[in-house]
């Protein structure tokens, strides 16, 4: 596409080509094979763990809706990323479509924020199992799980939203080489140009707001429910209560830090190789989607029942 621009004729991309890994080009190889059983694993254990919370009636309940919600969105974040990035290791497919770099930009923004925001309610849901048992019934219902389920929803997809409209309404004419293996969206609006400040403060500001928030939330959930369970006095309940919810406020808190780390290496990227902020970003689409079925469900009593019942019904293989 060619526009004109201060009188001279400019060419206007109309696709992007996604060059990671440009300094270490030997990442590639290296990396390809643990992402690809990263994302097997993913696909794997959300799938068996969503198909097991379907068919098991005794899993039905609030607890394991939320959980399906966090598998349905570790899915489809792995879709959404994981297949190009090994397309482009494996075969050298870097071109992406323009809107197709900006549908990902959207995809990854979204449903990152929904994964947090699923984490604070199932943190609140761990708070009232422990801190308030009695209450639990009347308080974590089909219908919270309902409204939480239109809140996460709502809420994530209206905040970031114009993160990828204002990234697509800038003028991309001058190289269309994006030095990443994905569309994200600080190293999309660097090739624009257009002053992009605007961008990147809503993204700051926006970003910083959902996670902050929700982060603040789950930290003060776990906080009150520590003290609860140092307060136990039933033999083992202290020791199991710490360990399930101690895996899952780590893996919460790795969830946070790897962020934090990513943008800290954007600050001092002169004392860094520009391929770790790549690195840890592909790396942070697919590690928590291969964890978080693990931590969360076959850690979980019921639902290794629930899944061995399944296996000896051959449910989940039938005889031919």
């Amino acid at each position: 596409m060619t526009i004109y621009q201060n009188g001279t004729i400019t060419s206007e991309v109309s696709d992007f080509l996604l060059n990671c890994f440009v300094r270490s080009p030997s990442w590639k190889f290296w990396l390809s094979l643990p992402l690809s059983l990263l994302f097997l694993l993913a696909m794997g254990a959300n799938s068996v763990l969503l198909i097991t919370i379907w068919l098991e009636v005794s899993l039905h309940e609030p607890m394991y809706y939320l959980l399906s919600i966090l598998s349905l969105l570790d899915i489809v974040v792995c879709l959404t990323v994981i297949p190009k990035v090994l397309a482009i290791f494996w075969f050298d497919l870097k071109s992406i479509s323009f809107y197709a770099c900006f549908l990902q930009m959207y995809i990854m923004n979204w449903f990152f924020a929904m994964e947090s925001c699923t984490f604070m309610v199932m943190a609140y849901d761990r708070y009232v199992a422990i801190c308030h048992p009695l209450r639990y019934p009347s308080i974590i219902t089909d219908q919270f799980v309902a409204k939480a389920a239109i809140f996460i929803l709502a809420r994530n997809s209206i905040i970031t939203m114009p993160i990828p409209i204002l990234s697509s309404q800038l003028h991309y004419c001058g190289t269309n080489v994006i030095d990443n293996c994905i569309c994200a969206n600080m190293f999309v609006s660097r090739l624009s140009c257009n002053d992009v400040t605007i961008s990147r403060i809503y993204q700051f500001v926006g970003g910083w707001t959902l996670l902050g928030s929700d982060l603040i939330l789950i930290f003060l959930s776990y906080t009150l429910i520590l003290r609860a369970v140092l307060r136990l006095k039933a033999e083992g309940a202290v020791a199991k209560a710490l360990s399930t919810c101690g895996s899952h406020f780590i893996l919460i808190l790795f969830f946070s830090t790897i962020l934090l780390v990513f943008v800290l290496t954007h600050v001092v990227k002169k004392k860094v190789s520009p391929d770790v902020p790549v690195l840890l970003n592909v790396l942070h689409h697919i590690i928590f989607s291969a964890l978080n079925p693990v931590v969360y469900g076959v850690r979980t009593q019921e639902i290794k029942q629930g899944i061995q019942r399944l296996l000896k019904k051959r449910v989940l293989w039938p005889r031919p």
